[in-house]
């Protein structure tokens, strides 16, 4: 499959999710990289932007909770090429009755490609990588073979 490039800019656009059970571990992880999270355009569902606001102290776009489609407008961000970054601390261990959108958001996430982190570790690795202030060349499947494939 042919791959094209898309150019992921300096100040990034980060999407913050996370489930009840894992607010708390979220808003804790942003307050440690408030200055660098200062600098980049952010995004969360619901109740979790109310809480980030509040911590870090700069505006954060807010949509829907996750039950009540957050996950999926930030998914639809994802296919638009305004989400360029995702952490979602989600919680394994609890079954959730919007789970279907929460497996959407992270295959949204593979299928273009943004870096995606599901917890504290992955998400310390990838915003103390150098990456992370500089622009990035994003490879991009070409998708078009796919689009215009001949309907069944």
């Amino acid at each position: 499959m042919a791959h094209k490039r898309i150019t992921i800019e300096r100040d990034k656009k980060v999407a913050l999710v996370a489930h009840d059970n894992k607010k708390r571990d979220l808003v804790e992880w942003a307050k440690f990289n408030r200055d660098l999270l200062a600098h980049h355009t952010v995004y969360a569902t619901g109740t979790t932007g109310a809480l980030l606001e509040r911590e870090l102290g700069f505006p954060i776009h807010k949509l829907e909770s996750g039950p009540l489609g957050g996950d999926q407008q930030i998914g639809a961000k994802i296919v638009e090429g305004k989400i360029d970054f995702l952490i979602f601390f989600w919680d394994p261990l609890e079954p959730l009755s919007h789970d279907p959108d929460v497996k959407a958001l992270l295959r949204m996430a593979v299928v273009w490609n943004i870096p995606i982190a599901c917890n504290r570790a992955t998400a310390d690795f990838m915003v103390s990588s150098p990456l992370m202030d500089e622009e990035y060349d994003r490879l991009l499947p070409e998708y078009d073979a796919y689009r215009n494939r001949a309907a069944l």
